[in-house]
């Protein structure tokens, strides 16, 4: 059992790195344990040997693909320890699932930017999921130490591009286009590193703080803006120390007013420490987040983050091991000893902790007891499912879930040896229990089994964890494409009926009800009987009923976008039922349906390329006869970015045809953007219709 060091709340920082893809940040992730003492030496991206990327495909393919947590220790100069919970999320936008599932459990982040690609299409993304979610941001330029490397562009772009406030608290000191140094603005000193990437610190001589004084007078003036403080202090023209200067920009990120920027290369060991140090000076401990929101019988209520509090806790992510399942969870409030007796709201039943665990990656370390604010895992729950509250058996309540963006493209599959079928499934109910964006369903008339994800290399992975994991090899049908439906207009009254009152007992039910577009994009039921025409006891069926019909329009498709008003009914006090009135409602949305006929939705994707500029021209052509739309082409230095919308349906072998234009110079990335009316209303094909 761990003994490890109990370290107080306010001593603990739980944060995740995100980036674009290839900004560096498994590698960042291996310096920083590194330098703070988690791991002996480190392991490197190319060679497969990185401590987060631990899955033998993310080795292999250079790239993350689960978040991985791990724990340090950090102690800043003159400063008692911290404990430092690391989330290493991916950067592909396939595995968007993992960036929002981390940021919705985590205090704070960094943002990891490359010096030379600077604000890339998924910095963009996972910026605006870090905002969104109201975590505070400081941001690390990595790759200071390649050729072309521009720390103030990356600046502008942030601002430009982000719509961030940057604060560069520390500069590069750069020399024959290497970063040789950091200038330390708020400190006023000077980190070198020599080829081991040991650092040495000096403090600022009168000189140097008389070359530097413009930067640090721009920095104060700009966080005095955002800080009250400091402003009084700075239009008194009070000297500012660095203590007040570290706490205004404190105060000002955990507000969300801005992010201090820091340089450095991760590679070359360069700007680790004082990455470390922003981590203490500038992020959140749990004791600083806002109280969240929880759904009871009795109405909301907020969870702050007390250990003396009754439990509450979320089941943010699962990951199946050879020796068992593990439920990652954060605990807002409360603690959780092993052997306790916990609500789960996913099966509304209560179930024993049995072991309690701290993360070590692919490893993990046995612990007794969690409190709020700590991340940890439960080991040897089953059916555990992602988006789980946990509470106190007599305190119950639901923490908001953690919402998957729509799987946009399926395949079929089916397993090479037909010994494998059971094989194939279990694989597959264990890879849906892992990532809600991955999704399993059967093909009603052919029985095929359809997998859904967010993109190829999504469903790549997925099959080659099930040969690899599961050892089933399996064969993969065409791409099928998740279209959906929204009504047209207003379908008026339509009457949806069931009447069976001969011989024995009888079912009847009549429900009228309209259809007509919402414009939010969400299904909405309004009920507007009176005079208890359909009874309180069948209201909830009818619902149900109207939820059930929607699943599938007229074309096959899941209908979105629809109100439904429920305008009458009639019931019989004898034969009436919920059965009857689920049945009637369905009917009767079915009908509106094909009365007011539905407009045919379509996922269209964000295409971003960065194109040599001789193949510009080649790869516009190509995207325009993909039916995309270019929305906007900048020219830097020697290459060209495309931004395009182009509907799923056309990116089949988008990525080979690119490569054969570019003759391999040139790039793409593929985001998920909206669905919209499909190009072509006649030529998508209906669905195959359940019975």
């Amino acid at each position: 059992m761990s003994t490890r060091q109990v370290i107080p709340v306010e001593r603990r920082r739980n944060l995740g790195i995100i980036a674009h893809v290839d900004a560096g940040k498994t590698t960042l992730t291996e310096r920083l344990l590194w330098k703070a003492g988690a791991i002996h030496r480190t392991g490197e991206v190319h060679d497969g040997a990185t401590t987060t990327d631990h899955m033998e495909l993310e080795r292999e393919r250079g790239i993350t693909i689960g978040a991985a947590a791990v724990q340090a220790a950090w102690t800043p100069e003159g400063q008692a320890m911290h404990r430092l919970t690391l989330i290493d999320t991916p950067g592909h936008i396939d595995f968007a699932i993992e960036v929002e599932r981390s940021l919705r459990v985590l205090d704070g982040a960094v943002a990891v930017f490359s010096a030379v690609a600077g604000v890339q299409p998924q910095s963009e993304t996972v910026w605006r999921q870090a905002r969104r979610h109201g975590v505070p941001l400081i941001a690390f330029i990595n790759k200071m130490d390649r050729p072309g490397a521009d720390f103030d562009a990356v600046l502008v772009q942030m601002r430009e591009r982000l719509g961030a406030n940057p604060w560069a608290v520390a500069r590069p000191l750069i020399e024959n286009e290497q970063m040789i140094a950091l200038v330390d603005i708020v400190g006023e000193r000077t980190w070198r590193w020599d080829a081991s990437g040991q650092p040495e610190v000096v403090a600022w001589s009168a000189d140097e703080a008389a070359l530097h004084a413009s930067e640090r007078q721009t920095l104060i003036a700009a966080v005095a803006e955002h800080d009250d403080v400091l402003l009084e202090a700075w239009l008194e023209e009070r000297p500012v120390d660095a203590g007040m200067l570290m706490a205004a920009l404190r105060r000002a990120t955990l507000a969300g007013r801005g992010s201090p920027v820091l340089p450095g290369s991760a590679f070359k060991n360069v700007g680790i420490e004082p990455l470390l140090d922003a981590f203490v000076a500038y992020l959140p401990s749990p004791l600083d987040r806002p109280a969240v929101v929880a759904h009871t019988d009795d109405g909301d209520t907020m969870v702050a983050p007390d250990a003396d509090a009754p439990l509450a806790a979320l089941v943010f992510k699962v990951v199946n091991q050879a020796h068992g399942p593990l439920a990652f969870i954060r605990l807002y409030a409360g603690k959780l000893h092993v052997g306790d007796q916990v609500w789960r709201s996913g099966n509304d039943r209560v179930q024993r902790i049995g072991r309690l665990a701290v993360l070590r990656a692919e490893d993990t370390e046995a612990i007794e007891v969690a409190e709020a604010g700590d991340i940890v895992a439960i080991a040897g729950w089953k059916d555990v499912a992602t988006g789980e509250t946990l509470t106190a058996t007599d305190h119950r309540l639901r923490l908001e879930a953690i919402e998957a963006q729509p799987a946009v493209l399926a395949w079929r599959l089916s397993p090479e040896r037909s010994a494998d079928l059971l094989r194939l499934g279990n694989g597959l109910a264990r890879l849906a229990q892992e990532d809600p964006s991955f999704r399993v369903g059967t093909d009603p008339e052919t029985g095929e089994t359809l997998v859904w994800g967010m993109g190829e290399l999504h469903l790549e992975v997925m099959v080659e964890r099930l040969r690899r994991e599961w050892d089933v090899a399996v064969r993969t049908g065409s791409p099928r494409v998740a279209y959906q439906e929204t009504p047209a207009r207003d379908s008026g009254a339509v009457e949806g009926k069931v009447a069976k009152q001969t011989g024995g007992s009888g079912q009847f039910a009549r429900v009228v009800l309209s259809v007509a577009p919402h414009e939010d994009g969400g299904n909405v039921v309004d009920d507007r009987t009176t005079g208890g025409v359909i009874p309180k006891a069948f209201q909830a069926a009818v619902e149900k009923g109207i939820l059930s019909a929607l699943q599938e329009g007229p074309r096959g498709y899941p209908v979105v976008g629809a109100r439904v008003t429920v305008l009458d009914g009639q019931f019989h006090a004898v034969d009436s039922s919920e059965m009857a009135f689920h049945r009637a409602a369905q009917l009767g949305v079915r009908a509106a349906l094909e009365a007011t006929g539905t407009v045919l939705l379509e996922p269209v994707m964000r295409v971003s390329v960065s194109a040599p500029g001789t193949a510009v021209g080649d790869v516009l052509g190509d995207l325009q006869r993909r039916g995309g739309q270019v929305i906007g082409l900048v020219e830097e230095a020697g290459r060209t970015e495309i931004e395009a919308e182009v509907p799923l349906a056309q990116l089949d072998g988008y990525t080979t045809s690119l490569r054969s234009l570019s003759q391999g110079r040139a790039s793409a990335t593929v985001a998920f953007a909206a669905y919209r009316p499909a190009q072509s209303q006649q030529s998508v094909p209906p669905a195959r219709r359940s019975a």
